[in-house]
């Protein structure tokens, strides 16, 4: 993570003496195009990617790039161009699945998961929550089987989770104590914390989380920690199984050494489910077994605090 702040800081400075065509060349439009966004330089943003697309077209990277400019106007609340460069760059993605698969390339995933939330998002802020819920429910159907799949779930649960049923969970593998079923919990305020291993934000998070659990217990709250086998540790760039779990279990107890006991499901499936492509998702269900709060992202002390005490008083 230290690296990759490095790296921005580099980029951050270099946008301030080259010019953009060398900037995005040097550097790739994708980064420049961020750094340029996060900078406040909108238009410098939208110049390279016009000199790029002139120069090289609309690459699979240039679609990537471009769904910056759309999240960087649904941010504003510009949701007009917002939806309307997402419709594009989903035009220009399916131009280009045309006789290949959505993850023969890494850009596309991302261009057109982005795209796909971006145009979701903006018809939900217009007051258009049935359309952007039947977008959504029509993309899973068509790209249920892609990398994208999570991100799509997740944008819909934003949209339709509260106040429904929580989905069971696999159990069959896992670390720590074994994971009681849902329907056994049923009576007690759940907290579900979907980690990764690699994720800084869900080290940051244990803590208070290890905290609230200490506080709220008393009060019957249960804990769970699902978790996912991605392929890779930091030692091994294509993981065996066996491997990845030994290589979880160590970062449990070194970074998560207030949650040992706490059952850790491992399973791709529930981080499908439960639309957890971003980590940590964190997920209150309620003593009757509803979704009382879905958030991906961290959430600070105080905020997660007032939200189980919500739950616990029902």
């Amino acid at each position: 993570m230290m690296e990759c702040m490095w790296v921005r800081s580099v980029l951050a400075t270099s946008l301030l003496f080259l010019t953009v065509a060398t900037a995005a060349a040097q550097y790739g439009i994708v980064d420049y195009v961020r750094i340029a966004l996060a900078q406040g330089n909108p238009a410098a943003a939208q110049e390279a990617l016009n000199s790029y697309r002139n120069e090289r077209g609309s690459t699979p990277e240039y679609l990537e790039a471009y769904s910056w400019l759309a999240r960087e106007a649904l941010s504003r609340g510009d949701y007009e161009r917002a939806s309307s460069d997402a419709k594009e760059i989903r035009g220009m993605v399916a131009e280009q699945l045309k006789g290949r698969s959505l993850d023969s390339d890494p850009h596309l995933p991302m261009a057109l998961g982005a795209a796909l939330e971006v145009q979701a998002q903006s018809l939900a802020e217009q007051g258009k929550r049935a359309e952007a819920v039947a977008l959504l429910r029509s993309a899973l159907v068509t790209y249920g089987k892609t990398s994208i799949r999570s991100r799509l779930q997740k944008n819909l649960n934003l949209l339709s989770f509260v106040g429904r049923l929580a989905p069971a969970l696999h159990e069959e593998e896992f670390l720590g104590s074994k994971p009681p079923s849902l329907a056994q919990l049923k009576g007690s305020p759940i907290l579900l914390f979907f980690w990764a291993h690699w994720c800084a934000d869900c080290k940051a998070e244990a803590p208070i989380i290890t905290q609230l659990r200490s506080e709220f217990a008393p009060k019957g709250l249960k804990v769970i920690g699902p978790t996912q086998l991605y392929g890779y540790t930091a030692q091994i760039e294509h993981a065996l199984p066996s491997d990845e779990i030994q290589y979880i279990d160590a970062v449990r107890h070194r970074f998560y050494s207030g949650l040992l006991d706490m059952p850790v499901p491992i399973s791709k499936y529930n981080f499908d489910t439960y639309g957890a492509s971003t980590t940590p998702t964190l997920v209150l269900i309620d003593r009757a077994g509803r979704i009382a709060m879905y958030h991906p992202g961290a959430l600070a002390y105080s905020d997660l605090r007032a939200q189980i005490e919500k739950v616990v008083a029902r």
